[in-house]
């Protein structure tokens, strides 16, 4: 372990050296890799979690850019987790990282979250996030859900020691499900808010300090700046 690297992050007595080790132990999968990810994915990386997986089949395009910083103008046309992987092992080359360009499926799902510690929703549709309630409920995984639109966003801990699922905030899988899907405008660094407390969230978990948000939903609003926690 590159002590000099974590050294501003093992002196925290929350993690010192022993959770430093668990986090190089510690594998993590990161279901899509757009704004949310893209936060997500560079803090963990700097953290130093030991393997992370980037599930995602899509490619960068322009208009990403205003919020997915993981990628450059360069890189339109390409797949974001070929590039998302390139920029992380580049920042921390002790870091493993695997990347799912399929996405993630029916067929896929269980076997896929099987082989991690923890996974990360930074999705944006509700047929995915489903998906992921499900597949973690299946193979006993946790998982932390993002969701941000305009000024707003909210996260949470599913599938932990409360049992509480993702399913249980949202009821109506039919519908939301069924519903199109709208093209909400967004302030750039909402999605860089949410992302970056899903890391830290996962940090928390992984090392094992602080208060988890197992079964309790938090909300921000960057215009008011007002949050809140509320229990599902």
């Amino acid at each position: 372990m590159d002590h000099e690297r974590y050294s501003r992050q093992t002196m925290l007595a929350e993690i010192g050296e022993e959770g430093q080790k668990r986090l190089s132990e510690s594998k993590v999968l990161i279901i899509g890799v757009g704004g949310l990810g893209s936060a997500a994915a560079i803090y963990l990386a700097g953290a130093g979690v030991g393997r992370i997986g980037l599930c995602d089949p899509d490619v960068v395009s322009i208009s990403n850019l205003q919020r997915q910083v993981l990628y450059s103008t360069s890189q339109i046309g390409e797949l974001k987790a070929v590039n998302a992987a390139r920029r992380l092992v580049a920042l921390n080359s002790d870091v493993g990282v695997e990347t799912f360009h399929a996405g993630l499926t029916e067929d896929n799902a269980v076997a896929m979250v099987s082989s991690f510690d923890l996974v990360i929703d930074c999705t944006d549709n509700y047929a995915t996030r489903f998906l992921i309630d499900k597949a973690c409920a299946i193979a006993g995984k946790p998982w932390i859900y993002g969701s941000i639109g305009e000024f707003v966003g909210q996260t949470a801990l599913f599938n932990g020691r409360s049992g509480t699922r993702y399913s249980d905030l949202y009821p109506d899988i039919d519908s939301l499900c069924a519903a199109p899907k709208r093209v909400l405008g967004v302030l750039g660094a909402v999605p860089g808010v949410i992302g970056a407390l899903q890391a830290a969230q996962a940090v928390k978990f992984l090392t094992g300090f602080g208060e988890q948000l197992d079964g309790r939903l938090f909300n921000i609003d960057l215009i008011t700046l007002q949050t809140n926690i509320l229990d599902i």
